[in-house]
């Protein structure tokens, strides 16, 4: 399936205007040769280290036949369920592979304890631990939340007579701390090319080895993007990687930095999960950026049509006509998963050049890992609660937020703090196996709000849009909602539980916000999550 790209009425206007000078930079042509100086001498060093993804698809080939023997391997073995702990890149790209393909992979990217052991435990269906092999990617293997998955089920196979030798599997890059633990502790290791970073790392070895050992034909996959490595390494109007850059990047002062993504028809399942942390996390800093903001078909926002929202639309045909009399001035897209990989990491790369910013840093990230850290040390008595009402504890930046002491209130004295253009962004630390249906909040927000909306399950937000909400502009509005459990689960050789740990993310995270970052902040616990979850609905409408 070849990749298309379509635009029509004011976005075609922009891209009209923006592709001349692209075509004239060779921008395109540049990237492809590793040039790292694209993006200004300030960028030049990162760049230099962060360019590998361009030639990852041939760097990639000799991997499959490890994958495979391996997968062959562990299924004769009758190990057939794999488990990925991994953040950001590493989790959201195998993800939307596996999705897409229709084969199942248990993505382990949050720290609330049910969710920790609902991974752990397994189900009837896809098989229990001595059916599982866990799959450890990260980078550097210092990723707090991998790290600790890593952990727990280390113990949790040796409390049932299994070695974790024969079912760990890590993934990160040469001569990491993690690489040399895990070949200490006689881990099969799979080394991914150092100069590509998690977010463009979709065709590596992090996204490929789980995925792989899933089940998933990854040499299907590196063979729809191969097919699309010419047409994005050319300077020319056609280039689809340059009209997605000028679409999405492009208008100078008049830009619209609002990115809707909806899936309507097309045939690949959560690609604008996974564009959402490439996108947010490559352009959200230095007060400036564009924010990702994932849609359904009947999303408010498509109706209401904000200024500031451009939006992007997945279909299994772009090139149909009636598409056009029915989305006019919409970015319409569709096109093979290999291909849209490559197009959306070139894309993203000339929109950082475009912006005038380093598309391959993420300056602002640690600043919640550092916050976090210094709770988990410090473990302080928590912070009183504005108030509670029915049962759901009220936190505050700012104590004129809880002057009305309803929840209800709350939410309408923190909407009332969106500027015209800002947004509001729903984060959600929670086991979302159990609250699946927080997600449905968004909705309701965006509608009492009519600004762009987003939601997030923390922490894995934290490896996505976190970068965004701190270094983008000053614009955005943040509602926590947290749960009260009994469930938790130590954390072999840490001195805190992972209840511990996804409290700290998140009071680390709202202090980031409130106390560096001038952002108002509402935080709402759960005592009761099943119960509260519904007056929480009533209270957001």
């Amino acid at each position: 399936m070849s990749f298309a790209v379509k635009v029509t009425g004011h976005v075609k206007s922009v891209v009209d205007a923006e592709l001349p000078g692209l075509t004239g930079s060779l921008i395109a042509s540049g990237i492809t040769a590793g040039d790292a100086s694209l993006w200004g001498a300030a960028a030049e060093d990162e760049a230099s280290r962060r360019l590998g993804w361009v030639r990852a698809v041939s760097v990639s080939r000799p991997l499959v036949p490890e994958i495979t023997a391996l997968r062959d391997e562990l299924v004769a073995q009758g190990v057939t369920r794999v488990v990925l702990a991994g953040m950001g890149g590493s989790s959201l790209a195998p993800e939307v592979i596996a999705q897409s393909s229709g084969v199942p992979l248990v993505i382990l990217d949050s720290t609330a304890p049910g969710q920790v052991l609902a991974a752990i435990d397994g189900d009837a269906e896809s098989g229990g631990l001595e059916q599982t092999v866990l799959v450890v990617s990260s980078k550097s293997g210092s990723t707090i939340e991998t790290d600790s998955a890593k952990r727990a089920f280390e113990a949790a196979f040796r409390d049932v007579g299994i070695d974790p030798a024969g079912r760990i599997v890590v993934v990160t890059d040469p001569g990491s701390p993690l690489e040399r633990s895990a070949r200490a502790d006689g881990y099969r290791v799979f080394l991914a090319d150092p100069e590509v970073g998690g977010r463009y790392s979709a065709l590596t070895a992090f996204g490929l080895v789980p995925a792989g050992l899933a089940g998933v034909d990854i040499d299907d996959l590196l063979d729809e993007a191969d097919a699309t490595l010419l047409e994005v390494a050319i300077d020319s109007p056609e280039n689809p990687a340059l009209v997605l850059a000028a679409a999405i990047a492009g208008g100078g002062a008049h830009r619209r930095d609002k990115l809707g993504l909806v899936t309507d028809g097309s045939h690949i399942i959560g690609l604008p999960d996974w564009i959402e942390q490439l996108v947010a996390e490559s352009t959200g800093k230095d007060g400036t950026g564009i924010l990702p903001v994932v849609l359904l078909p009947v999303s408010p926002e498509l109706e209401a049509k904000p200024d500031d929202l451009q939006v992007v639309r997945f279909v299994d045909d772009a090139d149909a006509f009636h598409l056009f009399e029915r989305h006019t001035g919409e970015v319409l897209v569709s096109g093979s998963l290999g291909a849209q990989f490559v197009v959306w990491e070139y894309a993203t790369a000339i929109a950082g050049r475009l912006l005038g910013i380093d598309p391959f840093d993420q300056p602002d990230v640690e600043s919640a890992k550092e916050a976090t850290r210094g709770l988990l040390e410090s473990q302080p008595a928590p912070t009183a609660a504005a108030f509670v009402a029915d049962g759901v504890e009220v936190g505050v930046s700012d104590p004129a937020l809880a002057e009305s002491g309803t929840v209800a209130g709350v939410l309408a004295a923190l909407w009332a703090r969106v500027p015209a253009d800002g947004y509001v962004s729903v984060q959600a630390y929670v086991n979302r196996l159990d609250l699946a249906q927080l997600s449905g909040l968004r909705e309701l927000v965006a509608a009492d709000t009519g600004r762009p909306t987003t939601f997030g399950w923390g922490p894995r937000f934290l490896h996505s849009t976190g970068q965004y909400h701190k270094g983008g502009p000053a614009n955005g509005v943040f509602l926590q909602i947290i749960e009260r459990t009994d469930v938790d689960l130590e954390i072999p050789g840490r001195p805190f539980t992972f209840g511990q740990l996804i409290q700290a993310q998140a009071a680390g995270d709202a202090s980031v916000l409130a106390e560096a970052h001038g952002r108002p902040v509402v935080t709402l616990t759960l005592t009761d999550p099943q119960v509260e979850v519904l007056s929480l609905f009533e209270a957001a409408q």
